[in-house]
């Protein structure tokens, strides 16, 4: 089942629920969707799972930002808000490789690609990327790649 089909459904159970906090980060999944529908990455109307993957970590990370942001304001409730939102949202992603997997891959990659110093990198982190696309931060990666290279 595609994301948008899971998020209309989900929308509906919410308003039926009367959950108007997870609504608001539901509604908020749908506009980017909607927007990305629009968008250049989008050739045939149904949005590639890469784009999905790369919206939905983009939303977590502009909540996760912004309840930082309220934190250093002193505004914990903006801040709960924020951080629920983003909990809500991330449900939708695939489920995060802990640092041992990402470490296994990236030394896979190093000795596939035969990398041995920084100037590597970029082949590197390419090919890793690629591979756990969604499924691990990307910074994350580059701290393990710099660490694995160094």
């Amino acid at each position: 089942m595609s994301l948008e089909i899971t998020i209309n459904n989900d929308i509906k159970d919410a308003m039926r629920n009367k959950d108007s906090k997870k609504l608001e980060a539901l509604r908020a999944i749908k506009a980017s969707l909607l927007l990305a529908k629009t968008g250049k990455d989008v050739s045939s109307g149904e949005i590639p799972a890469e784009v999905e993957i790369s919206l939905l970590k983009r939303l977590v990370k502009q909540r996760k930002e912004a309840a930082a942001i309220f934190i250093e304001n002193g505004k914990q409730d903006m801040a709960d808000e924020e951080l629920y939102q983003s909990g809500i949202i991330e449900k939708y992603l695939p489920e995060q490789m802990d640092e041992k997997e990402i470490e296994k891959v990236v030394s896979e990659a190093i000795s596939t690609l035969g990398a041995s110093s920084m100037k590597d990198m970029g082949k590197v982190m390419g090919t890793v990327t690629k591979q756990l696309a969604g499924k691990a931060d990307n910074k994350l990666i580059s701290d393990i790649v710099k660490k694995q290279l160094s």
